[in-house]
């Protein structure tokens, strides 16, 4: 593992592993490669494949971005790590909402990796796995409802149960010798993790049913799915 990280010792004294420079071009290759794979894997009843790809390149691109300046605005920040953050999670949803499950799933395994590029120090390959892109990824199963009636607020509290399961696992298997004496490593992990997810869960859940705000996602909705299928049929008319 010295290739691609190098040991070392956290705040807290405790024996991890951060990114050497190579270790950090290798993810930032990994992050391109998800989101390549996530455009390939667009519907195939796309009409126009350049235009359509161009377009989710670009929605995409503006929902990572916004999830990534979100994820800085945190209300709360626990010790052991998670926040409450500017309902960050909700850009990330949006494109398995806009595209489907597959490319959900993709950009959310990217996005978990440009969250671990802003602090890449890991305990173990397996924990890096769990808490970065699997859980992040899992917020892409918003794509299951992505043709569905209330498919934002349904592929919303899936996502988030998703991103709350790895979290809990990750808590248990990583992070229960934080656990206070004699609380379960179970329950502590099932209480920490829902401390920051279910209060961000709820806030957003709370605005995206607000009437106004359900339109004009289905607005943004329309313009980053049929926009550019749109402009090829005015084109050939």
């Amino acid at each position: 593992m010295s290739l691609l990280a190098m040991p070392t010792v956290n705040n807290s004294g405790e024996n991890v592993f951060k990114l050497t420079s190579t270790g950090l071009v290798s993810v930032a290759v990994l992050i391109a490669l998800f989101v390549i794979i996530a455009i390939i894997l667009r519907p195939k009843k796309a009409g126009n494949i350049a235009a359509m790809a161009t377009t989710q390149l670009v929605f995409s691109a503006a929902a990572m971005a916004l999830a990534i300046v979100t994820a800085e605005i945190k209300f709360t920040r626990l010790p052991m790590g998670g926040s409450i953050t500017l309902f960050s999670m909700l850009f990330i949803v949006l494109i398995g909402y806009w595209y489907g499950l597959k490319a959900g799933l993709m950009t959310g395994f990217a996005y978990g990796l440009l969250q671990f590029l802003m602090d890449p120090v890991f305990y173990s390959p397996m924990q890096l796995l769990i808490d970065y892109p699997l859980a992040f990824g899992a917020l892409g199963l918003s794509g299951l409802f992505s043709e569905k009636k209330n498919g934002l607020l349904k592929g919303y509290i899936l996502g988030v149960i998703g991103r709350y399961i790895f979290a809990y696992i990750s808590g248990i298997a990583f992070f229960g010798h934080y656990a206070p004496k004699d609380t379960p490593v179970a329950l502590y992990s099932l209480t920490y993790n829902a401390t920051y997810i279910l209060p961000e869960a709820i806030a957003t859940i709370v605005i995206i049913s607000i009437p106004a705000v359900s339109k004009a996602m289905n607005y943004v909705r329309g313009k980053a799915v049929y926009s550019s299928r749109n402009s090829r049929q005015i084109a050939t008319k």
